[in-house]
């Protein structure tokens, strides 16, 4: 298994230029085709007919400004993909809600290159939404960039989170094309009250002997501590050096809303590394 199509979202970001280069980083690394999907969003009207000429002349402007905006998004990348010598890549303008948009067209992808929301940020909610809306309902991986930092190695040492669930394994499975490049690849379970240690190190055992029959060489280890899972993670990250996190990501329902789960949110807000997630 090896990744073929890489997507990656486009949009006016100050993030976006960082995101471009690493996927564009990946591409070249993995001599696969590159996508840039730069959604446009949507105008909202509201239902009232009250004043409605003034406000569906308003909301075209605000339309063409941001078809204006995709466009613009869609050449850099072009012209970035040509100066980094990426060999394969096309750009996609979309008129389209944007997480509608990125979780469509990462069906026809092997992996799709999100930046984390940056707190700081006037959008922070909405891109905060639209990271959560990709990795919950994306037919394939998600790779989630932190928004601070200079990413100058990605995989090298993988911290692959394992808790015997779908997820996990249709996470680790994901990863393959790191883990077989990686230098060191660390699974880890974290102890639940009850667990049986016996039980855990056997299952860790078989994860450990089908990564071995994937090409993969992976150390595993069971931990126990006292901190939420998502900071247990990321601490652990730190320890081992990793630049890569692997999970899985879980949700579940609150009313008519598909949410996804505290921990999976939890690292999105915190994360330090890359996290490659799959639900």
């Amino acid at each position: 298994m090896t990744y073929r199509s890489l997507l990656v979202h486009l949009d006016r970001d100050a993030l976006c230029a960082a995101r471009m280069r690493v996927a564009m980083r990946l591409a070249n690394d993995l001599d696969c085709h590159l996508v840039g999907v730069a959604p446009t969003g949507l105008i909202y009207l509201p239902a009232s007919p009250e004043g409605a000429t003034p406000i569906i002349e308003l909301a075209g402007l605000a339309l063409d400004a941001l078809r204006e905006q995709a466009r613009q998004a869609a050449q850099r990348f072009a012209d970035d993909c040509r100066a980094a010598g990426v060999k394969s890549f096309e750009s996609v303008i979309d008129e389209s809600d944007k997480a509608a948009s990125l979780v469509r067209h990462a069906q026809c992808s092997d992996l799709t290159v999100l930046t984390q929301a940056d707190p700081g940020a006037a959008d922070h909610r909405a891109v905060q939404g639209l990271v959560e809306q990709v990795v919950l309902h994306s037919a394939r991986p998600t790779l989630v960039l932190p928004y601070a930092g200079r990413i100058d190695n990605l995989g090298s040492i993988v911290l692959a989170a394992w808790d015997d669930g779908r997820e996990a394994a249709r996470a680790l499975s994901d990863a393959l094309p790191f883990l077989r490049r990686a230098k060191r690849v660390h699974v880890v379970r974290w102890n639940e009250p009850g667990d049986d240690d016996r039980t855990l190190r056997a299952r860790l055992d078989a994860v450990q002997k089908w990564l071995l029959w994937q090409g993969v060489a992976a150390d595993v280890h069971v931990e126990t501590g006292d901190i939420g899972i998502a900071q247990a993670m990321l601490s652990r990250a730190a320890d081992l050096g990793a630049d890569l996190i692997v999970m899985g990501a879980y949700g579940h329902a609150r009313w008519t809303e598909r949410v996804l789960g505290g921990a999976t949110r939890g690292l999105l807000a915190s994360m330090t590394v890359p996290v490659l997630m799959s639900h």
